[in-house]
């Protein structure tokens, strides 16, 4: 069935039912849902008249997730479907490990006008994965049922399962309680769902079985042992509301609980009483963030289950209003105005080089001072105009701030901050100076933050706004590696071209068994490989034929990385040695690959070091806070760049730079047997020096220099007996740390001997 005849479908199902509710679809083939990705014959798309979502059957979900997943979730409005917003949603076994996978069934089990019911089941390894989907006429929401079967020999301990809900587009609110962390309990959730939204949409998982959360709440997980035989069901519900109202959130999840309600309503009003922009009404709870309901045409409506709560209203570019306590109780009603809501001021900044006086690319963020506390209504991260470079316009509410002002903060300088009170509806000019600490650039050694993301998938951050990031935090080089697309690059080339700046394509390669960053490759090529299917030799065959210079491990160690992979047996084609390069990554904790690098270098094995940040959201993660720098003499390209570090001649570093004077990171030094050396190089901070430690086979520490000021020069002895590699790792007073790719030491019988044995 072709794609259009589907949509032709799926609206006439929606537009035309007569029954009070539009009656529930079940279409197979191409998906009717704008910007979907179930694009196959065989999947199935399920909708009502509240909402739509598709199952790839057949099509390639994403980050190597075997098929049977559900890849596109949507709203309907007013008879019309929505865009798709998702990546995945879907049930995960065991957090991001790898998932061996050999087989699925597919059921529709019911498929009348008032419910759909789909069962897919799929194989992890020796167990299964039973995953129910049903969805009523009417409702908003879609019933969630997995079991999980041990159906191996082996027991499944402190595994971590449960559902997933990963947005391609707007923002995060996690569960309620547990704020905006990455990772942890349960332990003080005022909830159990977590909300995907914008301010016309929202996306709950409801998720009552958990007791921790990952990446904010967009996987809610429960750790349980499986012995073998054993089985365990998860329920959850997806809802969907076609805006960015919260209210019918809490009420779906007062009604799930069997929780009492009472109502609070009322209106917002500005200073010239009349309703803002996007106004809405922010509930707290426990001095957390609750929930929030809009306030159309400055009137609002929520039931709230019965408790203690505290509430304001804000609008956008609008100063909150003072907080008021909310004691509900079941079934009553209060009735709340809120008037005299100020509008904003407006800050316009220039930030120039303090020597030269030439504009400077920067990063601003609210240190002090009143923070959206919805994404919709504004950023607490700035970054200057691609063009004109070093200028600024922010709108803010009124009130007083304190802005930091990156510009290549902890590397090239020191982070500046800016004090500024803004008034309703005025324009304040500021201009700031940054002094550079550190021209690295003058002894040819550039940096790039090797592994980004942009707006592919669940990268939230547009490639203009990527590049600005890149070049605020003094970055030398562009660098994109979206999840298995290049879709981005012929724009970043655009971009980077305007500025002048080298930009390296990639693409990061996402099996469940572990990623890679093959780079540079040919602009704009497309993978012929299936990551969820092919094998880890046919993955890297497929990044030589774009081109690619070298070929990183991205963070080996984490739960879809291949080094842990390989050691659980989870990577088809298991061992190879087609790799590059080991990232140092500032998602994860580094000591393995680390420990990796230094056993390789020990047997004389030439991998080397890249780092990158792993950056999808370059407003709330700092872009280039790790970054791998490299030496190239001579024209700056993406390939000598790749080049320099296939060769070893860089370092990975979160501040202080290295200068080697007489033996080059990578570079192989020649000593007769007895003699000594002195391995000198230059080192600096911008934020302070701390400590030096010269590292050498087994990761020995074979020397400490204590340090201080920002510069320093080393002179570091090698003893007369030793060989195979040394390294170097300096921290800075901040903690932050550099760590250089070995320089290796050979050793050669002095000619003098070699003529007596001769003798």
């Amino acid at each position: 069935m072709t794609q259009r005849l589907s949509r032709l479908l799926l609206a006439g199902l929606l537009v035309g039912a007569s029954s009070a509710h539009a009656e529930v679809s079940v279409t197979r083939g191409a998906t009717a849902i704008p910007d979907g990705e179930a694009l196959a014959d065989e999947d199935l798309t399920i909708a009502n008249d509240r909402l739509a979502f598709a199952i790839a059957v057949e099509s390639r979900p994403p980050w190597g997730v075997p098929r049977g997943t559900l890849v596109d979730l949507a709203a309907v409005k007013e008879g019309e479907v929505d865009l798709d917003r998702i990546a995945f949603a879907d049930f995960i076994p065991d957090n991001w490990s790898a998932w061996p996978n050999d087989g699925k069934e597919v059921e529709v089990v019911e498929d009348s006008a008032e419910r759909a019911v789909v069962r897919i089941r799929r194989n992890w390894a020796d167990a299964w994965v039973t995953t129910t989907y049903t969805l009523e006429a009417g409702s908003d929401r879609i019933h969630l049922q997995t079991e999980l079967e041990n159906a191996g020999d082996e027991a499944l301990d402190a595994i971590r399962s449960g559902f997933t809900l990963w947005p391609d587009t707007g923002y995060l609110f996690g569960v309620p309680g547990l704020g905006d962390a990455k990772e942890t309990t349960a332990e003080g959730a005022l909830s159990d769902r977590m909300v995907a939204y914008d301010r016309d949409w929202v996306f709950a998982l409801h998720a009552p079985y958990f007791d921790r959360v990952n990446y904010e709440g967009q996987d809610m997980y429960l750790e349980h042992d499986l012995a073998p035989g054993d089985s365990r069901t998860f329920e959850g519900w997806l809802q969907v509301v076609p805006d960015g109202d919260l209210a019918p959130v809490v009420a779906a999840e007062a009604e799930r609980r069997g929780e009492a309600t009472g109502r609070v309503a009322g209106s917002l009003r500005n200073d010239q009483g009349e309703a803002p922009p996007d106004g809405l009404v922010m509930i707290e709870k426990a001095g957390h963030p609750y929930a929030w309901t809009l306030a159309e045409e400055g009137e609002f409506d929520i039931a709230l289950p019965e408790g203690e709560y505290a509430a304001y209203a804000t609008a956008l570019g609008h100063a909150n209003s003072e907080p008021v306590t909310l004691k509900v109780g079941a079934d009553g009603e209060q009735v709340i105005d809120f008037e005299g809501l100020q509008g904003p001021g407006s800050l316009s900044l220039d930030v120039r080089d303090a020597d030269s006086g030439e504009p400077r690319d920067a990063r601003l963020v609210i240190l002090e001072g009143q923070q959206p506390p919805v994404e919709f209504l504004g950023k607490q991260t700035f970054f200057t105009e691609l063009e004109p470079v070093g200028q600024a316009e922010l709108e803010l509410a009124p009130g007083d701030y304190r802005l930091s002002v990156d510009a290549g903060a902890g590397f090239t300088a020191e982070q500046q901050e800016l004090a500024v009170s803004l008034t309703s509806g005025e324009t304040v000019e500021e201009s700031l100076e940054i002094e550079r600490l550190a021209e690295p650039n003058d002894q040819d050694w550039y940096g790039g933050d090797l592994h980004h993301h942009a707006n592919i998938l669940e990268g939230t951050t547009p490639p203009e706004m990527v590049v600005r990031a890149q070049l605020a935090t003094d970055l030398d080089l562009t660098f994109i590696s979206d999840h298995d697309s290049t879709v981005n690059h012929a724009e970043f080339l655009e971009l980077s071209e305007r500025r002048g700046v080298p930009f390296i394509p990639s693409v990061e390669v996402s099996p469940s068994w572990g990623h890679i960053n093959p780079f540079p490759i040919d602009l704009g090529g497309e993978l012929e490989v299936d990551p969820g299917t092919d094998s880890v030799q046919e993955v890297l065959a497929d990044a030589r034929r774009l081109n690619a210079e070298v070929i990183p491990l991205n963070h080996p160690f984490n739960d879809y990385g291949y080094l842990r992979n390989l050691a659980g047996d989870s990577v088809p084609g298991g061992f190879t040695a087609g790799f590059d390069l080991l990232e140092l990554n500032a998602e994860v904790d580094n000591a393995p690959t680390r420990a990796t690098a230094h056993n390789l270098w020990d047997q004389g094995t030439r991998v080397y070091f890249t780092a990158g940040t792993d950056t999808h959201d370059a407003w709330n993660d700092l872009t280039g806070r790790i970054r791998m720098m490299a030496r190239v003499p001579g024209e700056l390209t993406p390939r000598a760049f790749a080049r320099a570090l296939k060769n070893g001649h860089g370092y990975a570093t979160q501040g202080p730079l290295l200068y080697p004077r007489n033996g080059l990171f990578g570079d192989t030094l020649r000593l007769t047997e007895g003699e000594a050396f002195s391995w000198t190089l230059d080192v600096e901070a911008v934020d302070g020096l701390a400590e030096a430690r010269l590292i050498g086979p087994g990761g020995e520490v074979l020397e400490r220099v204590a340090l201080d000021g920002r510069q320093a020069e080393l002179a570091l002895a090698l003893d007369e007996g030793l060989e195979g590699w040394v390294a170097l790792e300096v921290d800075d007073q901040d903690g932050d740390t550099a760590w250089s790719n070995p320089l290796w030491v050979e050793r050669e019988v002095p000619d003098a001997f070699m003529a007596a044995l001769d003798d």
